[in-house]
């Protein structure tokens, strides 16, 4: 592995977690001029980052050190606060660090405030897209920071999509939460739907057309049912239990804040039986499979 590399024009980028999503978005940052020095612990994964012109490091220390930009882009809070802690003597005073992952809000903040202390800011901007548009740089970007962070960071963001400050550090990822919660649960009424027109006869691809020019639609309908559950390759590049984790940080923070969540627990229940009865790693749209089978017996 080599160390950190010497910017070639915008700044130095520290990539921690080359998996699906933090791959391509990465070799966007490449493609748009930054330098970017990438740490995963799988060897695989940063074999392809160094095959995308990345600089490859040994450890998540190695690569932030005298980054300008720090990227998370992991499973959940307590591994970003794992990766935070492993490499946080690395961290130059200055720097940035943005947080891409699916985080909790709270603990965004809190985490926040610990490395102000230490002259480190945290911006969270977590993504919506998936796969497909993590490739071709287009994601919605929500981020959590104050107005003068976020025009900082707003010309790195741009190269992997189009980002837009949701709030205060944490706002990004409360309406990333939510945003999962209400597509899981659309998803879920269409695979039901679907499901009851299929046993009446209709025809399903006909009935998501219909539907897709009626007020029925959704994400869901116009994308995920075209795309990956009629071809029935159910391959999104999104795990159902990454889907369910969001959910149930958006439903947490919903009782937090006193709201109702009848609906949420109930789609999370189904959500978390899908989980238990399909195979470790499943597309989170396996969960249209998932409906036929419960159905059928």
């Amino acid at each position: 592995m080599t160390g950190p590399a010497h910017s070639s024009g915008n700044g130095v980028v520290a990539f921690i977690g080359l998996g699906r999503m933090g791959l391509p978005m990465s070799r966007c940052l490449l493609e748009a001029g930054w330098t970017v020095v990438g740490f995963d612990p799988s060897d695989t994964a940063r074999q392809a980052f160094q095959d995308a012109g990345g600089t490859p490091a040994a450890d998540a220390g190695g690569a932030v050190e005298g980054a300008d930009y720090v990227i998370l882009m992991l499973p959940n809070s307590r591994i970003v606060e794992t990766v935070i802690s492993e490499a946080r003597d690395a961290l130059k005073e200055g720097v940035t660090v943005i947080d891409m992952s699916s985080s909790e809000p709270l603990s965004t903040r809190k985490l926040a405030g610990s490395l102000k202390e230490e002259g480190v800011t945290l911006v969270d901007a977590p993504v919506s897209g998936g796969v497909i548009r993590a490739v071709n740089g287009t994601l919605t970007i929500m981020v959590g920071a104050s107005a003068e962070d976020f025009d900082r960071v707003q010309p790195l963001l741009k190269a992997m999509g189009k980002p837009r400050r949701a709030g205060d550090v944490g706002a990004g990822h409360a309406a990333k939460a939510i945003n999962n919660l209400m597509s899981a649960t659309h998803l879920l009424i269409s695979a039901e739907g679907v499901e009851a027109g299929k046993r009446f006869g209709l025809d399903p691809a006909l009935l998501i057309d219909i539907i897709n020019t009626s007020t029925g639609r959704s994400g869901s309908t116009e994308t995920k049912y075209p795309k990956f559950i009629l071809p029935e390759s159910y391959d999104s590049g999104f795990a159902l239990d990454l889907l369910l984790k969001d959910m149930r940080i958006a439903a947490s923070l919903a009782k937090d804040l006193g709201t109702p969540t009848s609906l949420a627990d109930a789609s999370i229940a189904v959500w978390a039986q899908a989980a238990q009865d399909l195979p470790a790693g499943a597309d989170h749209t396996e969960i249209a499979r998932w409906v036929t089978h419960k159905v059928a017996e």
